[in-house]
């Protein structure tokens, strides 16, 4: 697949669809595979972090999750076509294993929410195998033990939902210790699944505006949004030198 470099971090420049065919293809390899689904915020994380950097570039697939890194390929004339965002793409594969058959494993959200999103989606997708569920809080010493539950399931997709990038370094630390075939970082898209957050409606995703459709929604993210202007600017300056132009 082709990949462009924005800041060091070698982003796939796939559509939803075609993420969707890689991760079921992935399936079909008897390994597990790590997926992440970097915004801005994330790339410019990775971009001061060198380990995390790594742990991205990693990946074996990486799609740009935010309108900010479709516009920071275009700058660097390697255009992403669309915004492939990790909502989007664990509901194309959702829809997908639940006609194939192959098991899923929500991990996640607060206590509670996994099980809520579990029940929707079951509502939705009935012959959908749901392996298991488990919350997102832990300590260190209770990781071997997630681990163990999740191979136990049976599980063949897993979606973690712990935010960045404590959800990445979870997926680099345990990728190894995983008989699972598919990884998952997709943040917020359980609280979703569940109906605790609300998504921005596809008219504002759909023309680039779910930032400012959230900051409407919650002025407090202003801090956060001030992120967006520095990436693009860190990427107009120094982009190029890694893009390799």
């Amino acid at each position: 697949m082709d990949k462009v470099n924005i800041l060091g971090v070698n982003v796939d420049t796939v559509t939803i669809p075609e993420a969707v065919d890689a991760i079921m293809e992935m399936m079909k390899e008897n390994r597990p595979h790590a997926i992440y689904t970097p915004n801005s915020e994330i790339i410019m994380t990775a971009y001061h972090d060198e380990k995390f950097r790594d742990i991205l570039n990693h990946a074996d697939l990486l799609t740009a999750d935010g309108i900010g890194v479709v516009y920071a390929s275009r700058i660097l004339k390697r255009p992403i076509r669309e915004r492939a965002a990790g909502y989007d793409i664990a509901c194309g594969v959702i829809d997908r294993i639940a006609k194939s058959g192959e098991s899923l494993f929500l991990f996640g959200g607060k206590p509670g929410v996994a099980e809520i999103a579990e029940k929707n989606l079951l509502e939705k997708y009935p012959k959908l195998k749901i392996a298991g569920t488990r919350n997102g809080y832990f300590k260190p010493e209770d990781e071997k033990e997630i681990v163990s539950e999740i191979n136990k399931s049976g599980a063949d997709v897993v979606f973690v939902c712990l935010g960045a990038p404590k959800q990445e370094q979870w997926i680099a630390r345990h990728l190894d210790q995983l008989k699972v075939k598919v990884l998952m970082g997709v943040g917020g898209s359980l609280d979703v699944i569940a109906g605790t957050a609300e998504r921005a409606p596809d008219f504002w995703c759909n023309h680039g505006l779910e930032w400012f459709y959230r900051l409407m929604k919650q002025p407090s993210r202003i801090g956060r949004m001030m992120a967006l202007p520095k990436f693009a600017l860190t990427v107009l300056i120094h982009g190029k030198k890694y893009s390799g132009e």
